[in-house]
């Protein structure tokens, strides 16, 4: 096993901490009670450390695919880069924010110096540092405390010997999280340590197996001395009375000098303000009452996106409500369909161009869907193992799932068409499989680099028209390949078409179409919806 952290460990690293934060988020949920006990800080983790396992991993198969060699591996830097990219776009909730953060620190100093024992202590010593610096007003009794208790025992370690290095700061980070009730009142109240700092335990702890080969020994931790019961004395209460409403997080793009304006606005307008990143690309986290003035600084300083707007509030106040029989969730592509299939009853999971969902985030929809029994329709063929995986999350917690592998929204929309939840379940998973399963699907794109293709080569800026994920149409004009795209998908026969446009779609694409199909093909009804913003100016489906 590697006695230094190169690529190929850091990879196994990501791995291993999302293994170990997968068997832990239920526990590190349950703690949650600072700053917000909204019980997700597990999940938050966890969501966090799978984006910075895709990126990581979408690093490996580009490097593949250049060199032909799947047995070499990229360099350090580029893979510690990738690991710290992927957790700042992926952050979730203030804990995961701050994880990202961490991990941007440690990947500076892999950036430039070898990940031996030395350093490795300056990693985990900028990682601490740098984390301090994110968070407006550091609180003690945190996962901050934890960070600089692992870099101070790394510093202590002394050696030049990784593994003990990487030992001594996940043994300094366990003292240190058992201490954190006797810092921080709420967790005192609770009974509990910091829900964060045990997340970050479990990431050094993978750290270590990583390095070593070997996995720590997982310890039965003693709660304080004398903790209050929850029946005694809410936390949540404690914590949640008379704070922000609303939890705001988004990617920004802007600049050093407007970042540095933002945070003193965000600063004015709640608490919990986290801001990490850097080199243009920041992760934005806050708590106000007024979300939208949050996102406003947010516009006035850059461009905001991949707004997650959280109501604490609507927790406290709605009472539980009864599990659903059945629910449907679905990927769609844009937000146009995301409120047509909304509208149907779904819930649904928006998949922005470039930013697949993880399948913590379908895990998380359909537990958000409330159903003892939930369809899943991904609508994406590369999401396939993805929803298979979070299909498995959930069936763990007693939910009955069935995964329709549906390869493209309009099989989706046709799936969602037959629906019927009073149904039995069986009969109604093989009606909605069937109407998918008869629904041919096409897509009309643009080619962003020159590439080969099954109809030849294409040159960047060439509409592509595809049929069942192949590209059968390369031409000029958008228009004229969705015509021909649709000839050759009504050849075969079809009753019903389905149209779904983008926002980039030509002007009169949609009527040009539908003249075109009342005159050429007899007896095909057609039907029209807007797509929104999605990668794809035009999908199509034939029935």
């Amino acid at each position: 096993m590697p006695q230094t952290l190169d690529a190929v460990a850091v990879r196994t690293w990501c791995s291993l901490a999302l293994e170990a934060l997968g068997r832990a988020r239920e526990e590190i949920d349950a703690i949650n009670v600072y700053p917000v006990a909204d019980g997700d800080t597990g999940t938050n983790l966890y969501l966090t450390v799978e984006s910075a396992v895709q990126a990581v991993e979408a690093v490996f198969t580009a490097h593949e695919t250049v060199t032909g060699a799947a047995a070499s591996a990229p360099a350090l830097a580029d893979a510690v880069r990738a690991m710290a990219h992927g957790a700042l776009i992926g952050a979730r909730g203030n804990s995961g924010t701050i994880l990202a953060q961490l991990l941007r620190g440690m990947a500076q100093v892999f950036s430039d110096r070898a990940a031996d024992a030395e350093g490795l202590r300056r990693a985990l010593r900028r990682a601490s540092e740098s984390a301090y610096q994110a968070v407006a007003h550091p609180v003690e009794g945190t996962v901050l405390t934890v960070a600089t208790a692992a870099a101070d025992a790394a510093e202590s370690a002394g050696g030049d010997d990784t593994t003990g290095v990487a030992r001594a700061a996940y043994e300094g980070a366990r003292v240190a999280l058992d201490e954190t009730p006797r810092q921080l009142a709420v967790l005192g109240r609770a009974g509990v340590v910091d829900a964060g700092g045990r997340g970050l335990v479990a990431v050094l702890g993978a750290l270590v197996e990583a390095v070593s080969g070997e996995a720590v020994a997982v310890r039965k931790r003693e709660a304080p001395a004398a903790p209050l019961s929850m029946a005694d004395d809410c936390p949540a209460d404690a914590v949640q009375e008379g704070g922000p409403a609303f939890e705001v997080i988004y990617l920004l793009e802007a600049d050093d000098a407007a970042v540095s304006r933002l945070r003193t606005r965000l600063d004015g307008l709640g608490d919990s303000l986290v801001v990490v990143g850097g080199d243009g690309l920041w992760n934005v986290h806050v708590h106000v009452d007024d979300a939208g003035a949050a996102v406003e600084a947010g516009v006035e300083a850059g461009r905001p996106y991949r707004i997650r707007i959280t109501h604490f509030a609507a927790d406290r106040v709605a009472p539980p409500r009864e599990r659903a029989q059945r629910a449907v969730v679905a990927v769609v592509p844009g937000e146009g369909l995301a409120g047509l299939c909304a509208e149907a009853g779904a819930t649904t999971v928006l998949a922005r161009p470039g930013e697949p969902p993880a399948s913590g985030e379908l895990a998380e929809a359909i537990r958000r869907a409330h159903a003892r029994e939930v369809v899943l329709l991904p609508n994406d063929a590369d999401l396939r193992h993805t929803a298979a995986a979070a299909a498995e999350q959930v069936r763990a917690d007693g939910v009955r799932v069935a995964l329709i592998p549906t390869r493209a929204a309009v099989q989706g929309i046709a799936a969602l068409a037959v629906h019927e939840p009073d149904r039995r379940f069986d009969e109604d998973v093989v009606a909605m499989t069937s109407a998918a399963g008869a629904t041919r699907y096409g897509e009309l794109t643009v080619a962003e680099r020159q590439s080969w293709t099954m109809a030849g080569i294409c040159q960047a800026g060439d509409v592509l028209g595809l049929i069942d994920g192949d590209v059968v149409v390369i031409g000029s004009d958008l228009t004229a390949a969705a015509r021909t795209v649709l000839d050759r998908m009504l050849a075969a026969g079809g009753e019903m078409v389905t149209l779904v446009l983008g926002e980039d779609a030509p002007a009169g694409l949609a009527e040009y179409l539908e003249a075109h199909v009342r005159e050429s093909h007899l007896a095909v009804d057609t039907i029209t919806y807007d797509g929104g913003r999605q990668s794809s100016p035009l999908l199509i489906g034939v029935e």
